[in-house]
């Protein structure tokens, strides 16, 4: 064979060899293991790899009170017998203020029974401070990336992401890195109103889009700037399947795909084209398209909203309309986030660190519910569905119904230790699922 002709047939490998892993993570079972129930049996589940290694989860320490993130990070971690072997759990907790977490506060008291056993093991690591990351010009230190690469589950409270005008310099987005350092490529996000027949789940492409490059643009000159975005085939097509599948798992008639392809031709058009070519693989279930900026109406049209169920986009969209359904659930303080990738999974609170309350002095009104919700999918995540969906339920008296303290994130409201002491006497209530059971009746 010729040179030229050898150089061809090891790119064509190469290429063949540079698809098929996506294809088979698109396609694997446990990416397609997923489960959503409405009364929060389980809000969504992947299948863990069957082997005996443990679990580990790594938190990242969100003060409840304090909602700007200092860095503190929270490990988890759950191991079938090395642990149960032990006597005593190993347990390093560095914390990064006096104050206490609640979402730990809730783990603690949901786990127990594991760590008192010595299966579930509570780890804390530090270095996401905006201050660290600044020091190092990293998004994330590398010694915190390579104790998240050590785990497969992470609870991650929010970071602060430097924007034009700020006093630091310009890195990267801990979270755009994360996912893509760990390859969380769906962003799974459930927004709930039952009094409204709300019932939404987002599928949000997490790795590829506007976000792929977005602190690389390029200032040509002082007139003239470019950013970057990016859609590919694979990637597309993996956020797009794992819509369906839920769907089908879950025997929703409807996936509703997202984009601007009348306008961005290129990526959105690409990622509408993979859509109508995997719909054709489902065929008991509909789908239709939106454009962005109608989706964004139709969300606040009460007469229109509630049919929609699963809902498919790139990932800006995903960002932006995703904040839009917090609010209407009750606000971005109240929704929780799953990040999903083939071999690790991190879940989030869905907001920022939120520095415009800490500067305004009212940082102790802040909302822990959606740190709460995203541990309760975590909880549902690792195979402890009956403690996270009792969560859910707490979540849903204190938030949806009883509403006996509101937060409102001024002095007009309840503070943020007051309301996690609420949600934890409901969560501990011995009547806590017959009284979610009889708001589910009609009225």
């Amino acid at each position: 064979m010729s040179t030229a002709g050898e150089a061809q047939a090891r790119r064509a490998r190469r290429r063949a060899s540079d698809r098929r892993p996506t294809r088979d993570i698109a396609r694997s079972g446990r990416c397609n293991e997923a489960v959503v129930s409405t009364a929060g049996e389980a809000t969504y589940r992947m299948g863990l790899p069957a082997r005996q290694r443990g679990i580990a989860l790594i938190m990242v320490l969100w003060l409840t009170v304090m909602l700007a993130v200092v860095g503190g990070a929270f490990a988890f971690s759950m191991r079938s017998e090395v642990l149960a072997a032990r006597n005593a759990v190993s347990i390093a907790q560095v914390r990064a203020a006096a104050d206490g977490a609640i979402d730990r506060t809730v783990l603690e008291l949901l786990l127990a029974e594991e760590l008192a056993s010595g299966k579930v093991e509570l780890r804390t690591i530090e270095g996401l401070t905006i201050e660290n990351r600044v020091k190092l010009l990293k998004p994330i230190p590398p010694d915190v990336l390579v104790e998240l690469k050590r785990c497969d589950v992470i609870l991650k409270g929010p970071t602060t992401t430097p924007k034009k005008g700020d006093p630091w310099p310009n890195i990267e987005s801990a979270n755009v890195s994360m996912r893509r350092e760990l390859d969380l490529f769906a962003n799974v996000r459930p927004v709930r109103v039952p009094s409204q027949n709300i019932d939404w789940m987002f599928f949000r492409e997490n790795t590829e889009g506007s976000y792929i490059l977005g602190s690389r643009g390029l200032n040509v000159t002082d007139d003239l700037a470019f950013d970057f975005c990016v859609a590919t085939t694979q990637g597309s097509e993996r956020i797009i399947r794992l819509a369906f599948e839920h769907a089908k798992k879950n025997r929703i008639d409807k996936v509703t795909v997202v984009t601007k392809a009348n306008v961005i031709k290129a990526t959105d058009g690409k990622f509408l084209s993979v859509a109508e070519r995997v719909a054709k693989e489902y065929p008991g279930i509909r789908w239709d398209d939106w454009f962005i900026d109608i989706m964004t109406a139709k969300l606040i049209d009460e007469a229109r909203r509630h049919e929609f169920k699963v809902m498919v986009l790139p990932n800006l969209y995903g960002d932006i309309i995703t904040d839009e359904a917090a609010q209407i659930q009750g606000g971005v303080g109240t929704a929780g986030s799953a990040n999903i990738g083939a071999k690790y999974a991190m879940f989030e609170a869905i907001h920022g660190s939120a520095p415009r309350m800490v500067e305004e002095g009212r940082a102790d009104y802040a909302d822990p519910s959606s740190i709460i919700k995203a541990a309760a999918m975590l909880l549902n995540h690792i195979g402890f569905t009956d403690r996270s969906s009792r969560l859910e339920k707490a979540l849903d008296i204190c938030c949806q119904y009883e509403k006996a303290l509101v937060i409102t994130g001024r002095s007009s409201g309840a503070t943020g230790h007051q309301f996690a002491q609420y949600l934890i006497r409901t969560l501990m209530d011995e009547r806590l699922e017959s009284r979610w059971k009889d708001y589910q009746a009609p009225r």
